[in-house]
């Protein structure tokens, strides 16, 4: 495939120099639109600015490829994954997860992932967690008043729109014009000289604040170049156990509760010696407990601040919650894959995946400019920029046509876990010189010691 209509879509470059092969062509997934192939567009930027970011320490300018039916593959990765020890690791049908049609004849999407989330739904409805129940209980509300209803009690639902519809819409204006990930400067420090170092990110700490898919996977794919990734969480906060497994390659992950002033101190200390910090809560979560960009960079000046969301960092939806399913449902994505008059999300986690590799490419950007020219960071991603990206490349495939992978055992293998030997899907980047690898195998949330790699 050609990547030069896929970046001008996303209004990005590549890095310097890049020399970029991707091999092979959609439609891998059932899908009209160009899932695979955006997803390995992703990846050979991140694989080129890997390269850079090594070339920066004196490393030789490595070639950087991706197939598009590995970079296909990744998006259902957790789906993919098996445990000897038979552990069940197949998300359960969840009835606050889905599509429902509302009074006034539009469908919404309702997306209770978590237990709180399903309850606040069906208290919000006044009905049980039953499917028949809450297709009655949505039917006696019109899609808009619901859809209100839901966002003003911090619960997660959207209603499906077209594409026409959200270029019309004050939110889907606001993203417009933005590409799909931002990187902006928002600090003075001086520059960041990168040492010799056998991996791209070989001595780059980042701590990472996120959970589900799309921020989690930008850590996976950064400790796939060396980065010390340390995932930061709070006991208390529900996970899903398939995700935490799939993104939790190359990582070590410890508990620390910010509500507990001595655990706030902890993250203190760490965030001192961080490079780089990816957080996925919504627009100004962390910012209420004073860790906004513009906050950190004041304290630690140099550092590259990556921010994940569902709706992007402007427009009226922008501190509201989201999924996949909420950003593809917004963005005209669900209505045109309808199948008998029913919306339909694409099969796979397309934004979530692709948004995590964005962000990804702009963190490894982001340290390249603070290595050449200083400068505090601040990268934005989110699935619905991903999602009107996708829209802009597409529709183009008869989705029934889809060919499915092409020799997937090219892109399996195993590693040893704490769940047994686990069948999982490898890093899809191939670089010359500096192949991308996990280190260290998923680990239970929570296994290590809130420190850094090379803590005395």
């Amino acid at each position: 495939m050609e990547l030069g209509p896929f970046l001008r879509e996303a209004r990005v470059d590549a890095a310097p120099g890049a020399r970029i092969r991707i091999d092979g062509a959609d439609p891998v997934l059932a899908t009209s639109y160009p899932t695979g192939e955006a997803a390995a567009a992703a990846l050979a930027l991140v694989g080129a600015a890997a390269a850079h970011v090594h070339e920066l320490r004196g490393g030789a300018p490595q070639a950087v490829s991706v197939d598009v039916s590995g970079a296909a593959m990744s998006l259902v990765s957790f789906a993919l994954q098996k445990a000897s020890s038979g552990i069940d690791l197949v998300r359960h049908h969840n009835p606050a997860i889905g599509l429902y049609e509302t009074r006034d004849g539009r469908w919404i999407h309702l997306h209770g992932g978590f237990p709180g989330l399903a309850k606040g739904l069906t208290d919000l409805l006044g009905c049980p967690l039953d499917a028949e129940a809450i297709a009655s209980a949505v039917r006696r509300h019109d899609a808009q008043e619901l859809e209100d209803s839901i966002a003003a009690r911090g619960l997660c639902g959207c209603i499906v729109r077209t594409a026409e519809e959200w270029s019309e819409h004050p939110h889907g204006r606001a993203l417009a014009p933005r590409p799909v990930v931002e990187i902006d400067r928002i600090g003075d420090a001086d520059p960041v000289p990168l040492s010799e170092t056998e991996r791209p990110l070989g001595d780059v700490r980042v701590l990472d604040l996120t959970r589900v898919l799309a921020g989690p996977t930008c850590g996976r794919t950064l400790a796939s170049f060396g980065a010390d990734v340390l995932r930061i969480g709070a006991e208390r906060i529900p996970s899903i156990e398939p995700f935490v497994i799939d993104t939790g390659h190359g990582k070590r992950n410890a508990f620390l509760d910010l509500d507990e002033s001595d655990d706030r101190a902890r993250l203190d200390r760490l965030l001192e010696r961080a490079d780089l910090l990816c957080q996925s809560y919504r627009p100004n979560a962390l910012a209420r407990r004073g860790l906004s960009p513009e906050e950190l960079a004041a304290k630690r000046p140099g550092i590259v601040y990556v921010s994940v969301s569902c709706y992007g960092h402007v427009g009226p939806f922008s501190d509201r919650p989201g999924w996949e399913q909420l950003a593809q449902s917004a963005v005209g994505i669900a209505d045109h894959e309808a199948r008998d008059g029913r919306p339909a999300i694409i099969p796979a986690a397309a934004t979530d995946f692709t948004t995590g590799y964005l962000a990804a490419f702009g963190a490894l950007t982001a340290l390249a400019r603070r290595a050449r020219e200083g400068g505090s960071w601040h990268v934005k991603a989110s699935l619905c920029q991903t999602g009107m990206w996708l829209t802009r490349l597409g529709p183009r495939f008869d989705r029934d046509a889809a060919r499915g992978f092409d020799r997937p055992e090219r892109f399996a293998t195993t590693s040893e876990t704490a769940w047994g030997t686990l069948q999982h899907v490898a890093p899809i980047i191939e670089m010359e010189t500096t192949p991308a690898r996990w280190d260290l195998p998923p680990s239970p949330l929570g296994t290590h010691p809130p420190v850094w790699r090379d803590a005395p």
